[in-house]
């Protein structure tokens, strides 16, 4: 909810378009470029459990703050930009934890039906809470304080989780013992990732899908707002169609008990063919029916890649590899959200998706050369292929 009602804050106050809104965005996820690795540290130093009842209580503070500014009707340009830049920092060190925490509270060989079920319950309030603030936005009159009555009710939900986390079983827990503190922490997560081929093929399809690929915020809200010249319930029902893919991709991956090399790139390539179909949509209608699509195929790879990290990385140094994959995924966004908003400023909204999707498969070529020179590089070490090899070379 409060996603959506972020973009609909900014476009409610005069002068923005989607630079402003990919400043914002933008903001967001700059503390994510900035900090990830760090927190990828801190979450393999202590307890994730304790860690993230610190982070979402940042982040129901920074919601607090915005959903009041813009009841009050005084939220500027720049209250925002603060504002969403603190958000970020709260899920720069709760992003990781949350992520590596997961394969805490099950065994191993229920990872990654854990990861899938995981995405599946975050995609089902996805395709809830878009449609629902749209909606809200929408009976309120479609101005500053409507939207931040729905940014209010976002904070509120933190004590939720909260609350659970606090009443978990820290005993039932399958939490590794945290690293001791030395030198050179994440500098050893680097140099642990750089020996592991399929891992660095992952992280390079990522960068390309998270900077160029994944900036539905803005793209759905320029192409709702200036090729279709609709208001905040129409946009609303983009995120929630979209999720309706996602949701049903979550559930179809919470199905297999492994993860291949071959269906991940299969979904990246065709994410990347609908994001540009999507920007040639010639009716509203189309463009809708083309969501679902993306968010399937977007919530496949991604599904696909954090399975294959958690399951395939050292427990103790999952925390810094989730947190490195993590920067990458979410960091691209301020590198790539300012750009996508200015090419949808001059060459029009269309031109976003179109050069989004044509990104993600030059990607998933890059991805697949990367592999390959790694593991050229790897096999004159020891006069043969590597022994994690066989599981990373597996189709």
């Amino acid at each position: 909810m409060q996603r959506v009602a972020q973009d609909w804050l900014v476009l409610t106050i005069p002068g923005n378009g989607g630079a402003a809104l990919g400043i914002t965005t933008g903001l967001q996820f700059l503390p994510v470029l900035l900090l990830s690795p760090y927190a990828g540290v801190v979450a393999d130093r202590i307890s994730k459990r304790v860690l993230l009842q610190v982070t979402q209580a940042m982040m129901a503070l920074a919601s607090l703050a915005l959903g009041l500014i813009a009841v009050l009707g005084t939220a500027q340009t720049w209250h925002v930009y603060v504002i969403a830049f603190v958000f970020g920092i709260g899920a720069a060190f709760d992003a990781p934890a949350r992520q590596a925490f997961v394969s805490e509270m099950v065994g191993a060989e229920d990872v990654t039906n854990a990861v899938s079920l995981n995405s599946a319950a975050f995609n089902a309030a996805r395709l809830i809470g878009p449609g629902l603030a749209g909606l809200l936005i929408g009976l309120g009159g479609g101005g500053m304080r409507a939207t931040g009555w729905v940014i209010l009710a976002n904070a509120l939900s933190y004590l939720a989780v909260i609350a659970q986390l606090r009443r978990m079983d820290a005993s039932a827990l399958h939490s590794p013992r945290p690293a001791a503190r030395t030198p050179g922490m994440l500098r050893e997560g680097v140099t642990y990732l750089r020996g592991q081929p399929k891992m660095l093929m992952i992280l390079v399809l990522v960068f390309f899908i998270g900077t160029f690929g994944m900036n539905f915020q803005i793209t759905s809200a320029l192409m709702a707002t200036e090729v279709f010249g609709k208001g905040a319930e129409e946009y609303g029902v983009l995120g929630s169609v979209l999720a309706i893919g996602s949701l049903t991709g979550a559930l179809v991956a919470a199905g297999r008990t492994q993860v291949r090399v071959r269906l991940l790139m299969g979904a990246a390539v065709a994410f990347g063919a609908l994001e540009i179909a999507a920007g040639l949509a010639p009716t509203y209608l189309a463009f809708v029916l083309l969501c679902p699509l993306l968010g399937f195929s977007v919530i496949t790879v991604l599904n696909s890649c954090n399975a294959l990290l958690q399951t395939e990385s050292a427990p103790a140094l999952r925390g810094r590899v989730m947190a490195i994959y993590m920067t990458i995924v979410m960091g691209g966004t301020p590198l790539g959200s300012p750009v996508i908003g200015w090419i949808g400023e001059q060459f029009g909204a269309r031109w976003t998706l179109v050069v989004g999707g044509a990104l993600v498969l030059v990607g998933v070529g890059l991805a697949v050369v990367v592999r390959r020179a790694a593991v050229a590089r790897l096999e004159p070490t020891t006069g043969s292929t590597p022994a994690v090899a066989p599981a990373m070379l597996r189709p």
